[in-house]
This record gives structure tokens, sequence and C-alpha cells, in this order.
């Protein structure tokens, strides 16, 4: 695919309609992120609480599905009727974030909670490989912030720290999540290019559920042991977040395309890092510090390169043929 930013003299004018919808895309990604950043936290709690991975990630699925559709069904009923084609896309699209979700929370139960959020920040680069496969141009502007917020999730996560007391089958699911994160994302933008972003969010969500559930089902029967109700709090709370999140996450993906909203998303690790600090006591080296600012420039830097016209044009979906 070729650029199809314009270049000639017109291009400023050309560009000043898309900066509104750019920036509002912005907005709904630092959002997004300030949401997800809390579901390691409210993950460690329910472990606390002795919920088992599995069972955690289909119920706090589960409590996110059903909240929207209550939503949907009072406030937004319109956004329900969407063709079977686009149910289907979404559904698909649903069931990759469920199986990532699977191997998110796996890991998380054997890191800790800063740990496995620095190892799961690495989609942004899997979103660029799969995008650029596609043959999507990525400008050099949206690589240098992709550069800047690498270079900072390497110093967070430390790789030299690692030593025998490394569980490594715990990084190897963070990396698994990492990489279908990435997938996700890059067919989410697809998606949207042809269903709003409200009505995708809701099937998109509804085949996680389901996806989650079946696992949680097979592998360990539809019995769930008692749970306190400290364990139903973070539950509830991780079930919420995710709701949100993922409606200001699929406006931005709407809006900016695959690269954009990942490189944006790093902004959750900041996030989650400082937040495993104050409620965790998750303790860090003063370069991981620097990292953590370097991923946060790599989400400021964002609204420069949206205004420089750095949007993806998402219209073009190999699901189509």
């Amino acid at each position: 695919m070729t650029n199809d930013y314009p270049t000639d003299n017109n291009a400023t004018d050309t560009h000043a309609p898309r900066a509104p919808k750019g920036l509002s895309g912005l907005s709904s990604g630092l959002l997004a992120s300030f949401l997800l950043g809390w579901a390691p936290i409210l993950g460690k709690f329910a472990y606390r609480a002795r919920v088992d991975p599995m069972t955690l990630a289909a119920l706090r699925t589960a409590v996110a599905a059903l909240f929207l559709w209550v939503i949907y069904l009072i406030f937004w009923r319109k956004r329900i009727a969407v063709g079977w084609s686009a149910i289907l896309n979404c559904m698909l699209v649903g069931i990759i974030n469920g199986i990532g979700s699977l191997f998110y929370y796996s890991g998380l139960s054997r890191l800790d909670a800063s740990r496995a959020s620095l190892l799961g920040a690495f989609y942004p680069v899997w979103a660029v490989i799969f995008l650029s496969a596609s043959g999507q141009t990525i400008r050099r502007v949206t690589l240098g912030r992709l550069l800047i917020s690498l270079g900072g999730a390497v110093l967070v996560t430390s790789p030299w720290m690692m030593n025998t007391l490394t569980d490594y089958l715990g990084v190897m699911l963070m990396l698994a999540y990492a990489g279908l994160t990435g997938w996700y994302l890059v067919m989410g933008q697809w998606v949207l290019a042809d269903v709003p972003s409200r009505s995708g969010t809701l099937y998109i969500l509804t085949g996680m559920a389901l996806t989650v559930a079946i696992a949680r089902a097979v592998s360990g029967g539809t019995t769930i042991a008692p749970i306190s109700t400290s364990g139903w709090t973070a539950i509830v709370a991780l079930g919420l977040t995710t709701a949100f999140s993922r409606l200001a996450m699929f406006f931005s993906l709407e809006k900016l395309g695959g690269v954009q909203t990942a490189i944006i998303g790093l902004v959750e690790l900041a996030v989650s890092l400082t937040l495993a600090f104050v409620f965790l006591g998750d303790r860090l080296a003063w370069y991981q510090w620097l990292g953590a600012f370097l991923l946060l420039g790599g989400g400021v830097f964002a609204r420069m390169d949206i205004e420089r016209g750095a949007i993806p044009p998402p219209a073009f979906n190999p699901m189509d043929g």
C-alpha cells in the first residue's frame, strides 16, 4: 500500500479536518491506557483473595460483556444491529483477544505485577510487523516514537536482571500475550474500518467472553469455588475497567489505526508501574523509572505525530479478500 497522505502545497489544508478526529482518538487511547493500567493491580488483589487465573479471566470478561449488553439494550439499542459478516469478524477478533487474556492472567499469576506489565509491553512491535507485512506504510516519525518507547520498555524490563529465580514460563506466557495483542490490534483496525467502534466493541467483547468461558469450562468444569467479598470486588472492578477501556480503545483504534493505538497504549505500562509501587510495594531501580518516562514520552509525542498526518489508513482490510 502506498502512502495516502498528501505531499503537495495543500497538505496543511487537507490535514486540518483530520486533527480533531486524531486528537479525539488520542484522548480515548490515553483513557484506555489509564484504565488498562489497573488490570495487573486488580488481578493481584484477586489472586490474594485466592481466585485462580482461569476463573478470574472468565468472570472478569463475563462481567464486562454483561455490563455492556445491559448498557446497549438500554441506551444504544441501535448499535446492536449490524450485519452477520461484521458480527463474525468482530467475534474472531474477540477470540484472539480472549486467548491473549488467558496467557496474560496465567503469566500474571507467576510474576510480580511490574515485570508482567513490562513484558506485555512489547505488543507494538508485533503490530508494526503485522501491518508492514500487510503493505501499510509506517512513517519515520512513528518508527522513531516506537524506538523511544521500546528503549524505555527494555530499561524497565531489565532483562540483564533475570536470574535463576525468574519464572521463565511466566515470561513466555506474557510474551505470547504481547504477540497476540499485536495481532488483535491489527485485526481490530481492519474490522473497525467497516463497523462503528461501539458496535464492534460489543461483539468483540462478547466473542472474548465466550472464548474464555469455554476455556474455563474445559480446564476446570463449570463449578466455581466460593469467592470472598474481596475477590468479587476485584473481579467486578476488573470487569468494569475492561468494559470502559475496550470502548475507549476501539474508538481510538477506529480513528488512529493499530500502530498509533499500540504506541499510545504503552502509557498503560507507566500507569501499572506507578500503581504497583503504591498498592503492591513493587520497587524499581532508577533506570527502570527512566524507562517509564521514555514510555510516557512516546505517548505524549503522539499528538505531534498525529498532527503531522501519521494516522494509518485503516480502510485496507485483507479479511475482505
